[in-house]
């Protein structure tokens, strides 16, 4: 049997054009879902609607108080779909946490800039706390992971003031209880590799806009020891570690950016960083039990921090 759900409340594309800001979309009515994903629109920007997938798991009532994950996906804020983290999603469903990825804006289907990208990461937060009552989430135990460009969008929600969504209702926290930063553009460095420096220029500001403070989430994080971005990563892990925030930083020998992903023709670092993920979440208390993933024996992430 296929799900069916709910539509949530319409509000007219063509007055959504018109309308100075975006709007999120509240969840209207009872979901009663059948099968284990499902899609719904979080938000209409000016470019069109934004939808996010949801995995549920076995078992799971509106009525719920779950941990979730969110899944941002990487692509330099102009590419990328919600697949990419597809498989990750159904896999801590299977865990027991409602798991969501959304989608949204980037430069090369809606010709829009970084900021939107981030505003709309910050607005999926935003959504599913919003309607952690209808999704079975607990509001306070809601965690955020990206991969690169949407590893950015999670820290700046986390740690910094920057790109919030005009329209959004300020009153509901945006910020993640826990963060997952698969290779996270968190700034250049001094080591930009073959980055054209017009692409330094323009994205610097932008992917840098961070200030770690105390008491804020604790956060796991993933480089390939041959990425560019990692003089940057390393040196997030080490203010979060000097302010008394949790951080964990583990690295993929040889690796570049990108290495853990789940299609990646190159060994099976995806299961390595996933099961990586579940401990760190298990001791958070979000999951409970050994990771069901299989944990490769051939690649070994290494700790290096703390």
């Amino acid at each position: 049997m296929r799900r069916v759900l709910p539509s949530i409340a319409s509000v007219a594309l063509a007055s959504a054009l018109i309308a100075a800001s975006a709007q999120l979309k509240p969840i209207q009515s009872d979901l009663n879902p059948i099968d284990s994903k499902s899609s719904l629109v979080y938000k209409t920007a000016a470019e069109g609607n934004l939808s996010v997938d949801l995995y549920f798991p076995d078992g799971w009532k509106a009525t719920d108080h779950r941990p979730a994950i969110i899944l941002f996906f990487g692509g330099g804020f102009g590419s990328g779909t919600t697949n990419q983290f597809g498989g990750t999603a159904k896999y801590f469903a299977s865990r027991g946490l409602v798991a969501a990825t959304p989608d949204y804006r980037v430069r090369g289907r809606q010709q829009t800039g970084p900021e939107k990208s981030i505003e709309d990461m910050r607005s999926a937060i935003r959504w599913i706390r919003m309607n952690a009552a209808r999704l079975g989430i607990d509001p306070q135990r809601i965690s955020a992971g990206g991969a690169s460009s949407g590893g950015t969008g999670v820290v700046l929600a986390a740690y910094s003031s920057a790109y919030q969504p005009e329209g959004d209702d300020p009153t509901i926290s945006d910020r993640p209880n826990a963060l997952l930063l698969y290779n996270p553009a968190l700034g250049f460095g001094s080591h930009v590799g073959e980055v054209p420096p017009e692409v330094v220029k323009a994205l610097e500001p932008v992917i840098s806009n961070w200030k770690v403070t105390s008491g804020g989430p604790p956060a796991i994080v993933f480089f390939g020891t041959e990425d560019n971005l990692i003089e940057r990563g390393r040196a997030f892990a080490q203010q979060m570690i000097a302010v008394g925030n949790r951080a964990e930083l583990y690295t993929a020998e040889g690796q570049g950016h990108g290495f853990f992903q789940e299609l990646r023709p190159i060994g099976h670092w995806h299961e390595a960083v996933v099961h990586q993920s579940d401990l760190f979440l298990s001791s958070l208390g979000y999951l409970h039990g050994e990771p069901t993933i299989e944990h490769p024996v051939a690649e070994v992430l290494k700790k290096v921090l703390p």
